[in-house]
């Protein structure tokens, strides 16, 4: 991997030049570890017109999930406790006779821009923007297949739910269950806080789940996801419980899957952000569900769960091949529940078989 991440900061380094910044700091901790290999905490990536330098307080940690950095990239380790690391990779960069810097200003604190400033005032400071974020829209095949485990572990994970008993034990007890089997089969740990809804909560975007039982007769939509090597991916079913679906149900169901079809089959390399969106949302709109839609039908996924595109009706932009994401359409009825439903895709050509489906759980409406 190490050829890997040093084309990756070679491409942010034409970046910078072409900008007129001679050396760059990266502060987010998914860019440094798109860029490194690493992101202990604290640590930043420098840039500099000599050499690249991960500066931190501590040596990583040995363990697997926190990653492995880049063995071609020196590791500044602070003298002592307590430094920013931001600060002294500043230092470094002058001492690397850099005349400017660009900075990541949407992560830093307006405190942490000035005490860039003052130890190092011979810097031009300018403005990295979200370089980094671009870059890390498109996936290489090697973070594709950890998106792959990551979604076989959910899958697994939730399958393994599906088979046990529902009725009677609460939204948090369940949501408890899933992230412990997200980490028994191999997951770092869980992609964001599990959602378990019943009931009248189903259907709600993020729910966080509360002590209501599950009760016959109940909608239950689950959305989790596992984080597996840094990267992280979703899936989002809705079932019945104890019982046949009512009619009401059932005809919810299958506008929610038709919506959630027509957003997956409009991913294709070219494809306007807005315009799947829209594949999804029209479906909704002309059945009278216009009225409290969520503001976006997807987005992008990897080492944050929630990142660029953005598939939302005023996303500018067009999907490329190899990028992962979320499609994933929901409709609730305040007091009486509603259904999501929400999978991980990676955009591929029609001449590789189209978009690749990475959550596989069944979306048939099953009766638990």
């Amino acid at each position: 991997m190490s050829e890997v991440y040093a084309a990756r900061r070679n491409k942010l380094r034409e970046r910078c030049n072409a900008a007129g910044s001679a050396a760059a700091l990266v502060s987010r901790p998914a860019n440094v570890r798109y860029l490194s290999g690493v992101a202990p905490e604290g640590a930043v990536l420098l840039l500099g017109r000599h050499e690249d330098l991960l500066v931190c307080a501590s040596p990583p940690d040995d363990r697997p999930f926190e990653g492995r950095p880049d063995d071609s990239l020196r590791l500044h380790v602070l003298p002592t406790a307590g430094g920013d690391a931001a600060v002294a990779a500043a230092g470094l960069a002058v001492a690397q006779d850099a005349d400017s810097l660009a900075v990541e200003e949407h992560h830093l604190t307006v405190a942490r821009h000035r005490a860039l400033g003052s130890v190092a005032s011979r810097l031009r400071l300018s403005d990295l923007g979200c370089a980094v974020e671009q870059l890390r829209v498109v996936k290489d095949e090697e973070e594709i297949s950890c998106l792959r485990i990551g979604a076989e572990i959910a899958d697994q994970a939730l399958g393994e739910l599906l088979e046990s008993i529902l009725v009677g034990r609460t939204e948090r007890h369940l949501a408890l269950e899933l992230e412990r089997r997200l980490v028994d089969h191999g997951a770092d740990g869980p992609a964001f806080p599990t959602s378990v809804a019943t009931g009248p909560h189903s259907g709600r975007r993020g729910h966080r789940p509360t002590d209501r039982r599950v009760e016959e007769g109940d909608f239950l939509s689950v959305c989790l996801g596992a984080t597996y090597r840094g990267y992280r991916c979703e899936i989002g079913r809705t079932f019945v419980i104890g019982t046949s679906p009512a009619d009401w149900q059932i005809e919810l169901y299958d506008l929610v899957f038709a919506a959630q079809r027509a957003g997956r089959e409009a991913l294709a390399p070219g494809a306007a952000f807005r315009d799947v969106d829209r594949a999804a949302r029209q479906v909704l709109d002309s059945a009278g569900h216009s009225d409290g839609l969520q503001p976006l039908t997807g987005h992008g996924v990897g080492l944050e769960i929630d990142e660029d595109p953005q598939l939302a009706p005023a996303a500018m932009g067009k999907l490329d091949a190899c990028v992962p994401v979320t499609v994933e359409p929901g409709v609730h009825l305040p007091g009486r529940g509603g259904v999501r439903i929400d999978d991980t895709l990676v955009v591929r050509p029609e001449a590789d078989g189209g978009p690749e489906l990475l959550t596989i759980t069944t979306k048939e409406l099953l009766a638990l």
